[in-house]
């Protein structure tokens, strides 16, 4: 998938865990790693709002576009992310 999720970097920069950043935005640490893991197909606007409201970034901070032949295929499963809203 062309959209690559760099949340791990801004985890690592809060110096935060995935469950408690789960737990702050409100969305299961399941669906937290479905994001962060790039297999999501999709992502609520609330949900990208949560996540930059608690690691104090920007979208752009967590998401950014890569080339197909750049971007490493993990399948087509279709998974939807839900949280807050």
């Amino acid at each position: 998938m062309p959209i690559a999720v760099d949340i791990d970097v801004m985890l690592a920069r809060r110096k935060m865990s995935v469950g408690e950043l789960a737990d702050r935005v409100g969305i299961t640490p399941a669906n937290l790693a479905v994001l962060k893991n790039g297999r999501a197909k999709a992502v609520r606007f609330a949900t990208l709002a949560a996540l930059c409201e608690v690691l104090k970034c920007q979208p752009g901070d967590l998401l950014r576009w890569e080339a197909e032949d750049m971007a490493g295929e993990g399948g087509d499963r279709e998974v939807s992310v839900r949280g807050p809203g």
